[in-house]
């Protein structure tokens, strides 16, 4: 049975923002070795449609940058949308029965699958799916924009805690 995995960079006063810090080269190979490694990914369509960026390959990118396309493009994706009408390569659209579709898809498969965007990981949250919340915490304070959890924070007990680089806290927590 799978495990699904809702992580992503969040700043110290909570907030999500891809634009307004970005991993360091260190924690950049850790999240390349976390996608080669999982199962596949869940998108709601706002993630994915920013992650679309990793299909086209750049003259400007390193061979880092290369290794994490290779790995995304690879790796079986989930996209939940009612609103698109295709999706690209190693893509399936999940349009109807969320919990059905992600129960099914945790049975028929091993490993870690991805969580992709607040969101989708609220919905997933209050359907009792996420096995799995990380969060990697960056020394950033934003003051706005889209938080962590798009809803109430679900009770969690710490499990981990690991320092990647010098300045980011990866915090593991399963639901209490």
């Amino acid at each position: 049975m799978a495990k699904l995995v809702f992580g992503m960079n969040q700043s110290l006063d909570g907030y999500v923002d891809h634009m307004a810090f970005a991993p360091s080269p260190m924690l950049f190979r850790h999240f390349i070795a976390e996608a080669q490694g999982q199962a596949g990914s869940v998108y709601g369509r706002q993630m994915y449609e920013i992650m679309r960026y990793w299909d086209d390959d750049h003259p400007e990118w390193d061979a880092e940058r290369h290794a994490f396309a290779a790995a995304w493009r690879n790796q079986p994706k989930w996209v939940v949308s009612r609103s698109l009408k295709s999706v690209g390569p190693n893509a399936r659209l999940v349009k109807d029965d969320l919990e059905g579709a992600i129960r099914e898809l945790k049975a028929e498969r091993a490993g870690e699958i991805e969580v992709a965007g607040p969101d989708l990981a609220q919905s997933l949250t209050e359907l009792g799916l996420i096995d799995e919340y990380r969060i990697y915490l960056h020394p950033v304070v934003l003051g706005h924009g889209k938080p962590y959890f798009a809803g109430p924070r679900p009770p969690l007990r710490l499990m981990t805690n690991d320092r990647i680089g010098e300045d980011v806290i990866r915090l593991t927590y399963v639901p209490a």
